[in-house]
């Protein structure tokens, strides 16, 4: 493969990728503005957060967990649906055609190799290494292939959801714990240190609804934009590989050339 169509390959992957990935983190972090909102006092923020976290009492190890694997899902999916599958669909298609109207399928086979974990690149490589065996032929393997990066692309989005719901019932537990403990500790101190001990507890409670509803807010809102971006992806792919089966087709027929090509590109 020439330097061209290399440099061309790592701008498919990277153009998009950047812009839209500042996009999201950005919006998921806005799921966090909830415990810095509890959190805010005269003191720095890193010390309003380790208050808060203490003040929350040991469930708050609980609520953690949770929040570490939903992080772990959100950035996975980000690195996955921006980079990994990722393709700048336009300009690789653009090129795909002109290989193809030129003769050159190998070439296409091999743009779309460059790119082994793309899904679109995936898919028209498998219409490619079939053109010579029929329309039919090609239908099916780019079926087949659609089939095979769906659930890629759409893998683990769906947990976020429930997850969301994991971190609610998480914090009301928290919360239900703290109630129970600052009750049950009044009949244990005097009748002055009773205010401090009840207003303790229900800090710890209150602490601990915060951070499960920071959690699910922020599981929500990855979810709907990596929700929306996995939807996006499989319909560019569905619509570029209709394109591709119409222009082998149209091939085999003898109904195009390069010079089609030419004149649209002109």
């Amino acid at each position: 493969m020439g330097r061209g169509e290399a440099a061309g390959e790592t701008e498919f992957n990277t153009r998009k990728g950047f812009g839209e990935m500042s996009d999201i983190l950005g919006s998921v972090s806005s799921g966090f503005l909830v415990l810095a909102a509890a959190a805010v006092g005269k003191k720095g923020f890193i010390d309003n957060v380790a208050e808060f976290m203490v003040e929350g009492g040991p469930f708050m190890i609980v609520n953690v967990f949770s929040l570490s694997v939903a992080l772990a899902i959100i950035i996975e999916r980000i690195v996955r649906l921006l980079f990994t599958y990722n393709l700048n669909a336009p300009p690789f298609m653009e090129q795909i055609t002109k290989l193809v109207l030129t003769g050159n399928v190998d070439r296409a086979v091999k743009l779309c190799s460059a790119a082994p974990n793309a899904a679109l690149a995936k898919v028209v490589r498998a219409g490619l290494t079939r053109a010579n065996r029929g329309e039919l032929e090609v239908a099916k393997a780019i079926e087949e292939s659609i089939m095979e990066v769906t659930p890629s692309i759409q893998r683990r989005i769906s947990s976020l959801w429930s997850l969301a719901n994991i971190a609610t019932l998480l914090g009301l537990i928290g919360t239900i714990i703290g109630l129970i403990s600052a009750f049950k500790s009044l009949g244990a101190v005097s009748a002055d240190k009773r205010s401090e001990v009840l207003s303790k507890g229900i800090s710890e409670a209150m602490n601990n609804t915060a951070f499960g509803l920071s959690i699910a807010v922020t599981c929500i809102v990855a979810h709907l934009i990596l929700t929306m971006r996995a939807k996006n992806m499989i319909e560019e792919v569905e619509l570029n590989s209709l394109k591709l089966e119409n222009l082998l087709a149209r091939k085999s027929a003898g109904e195009t050339s390069a010079m089609d090509f030419e004149q649209k590109a002109g």
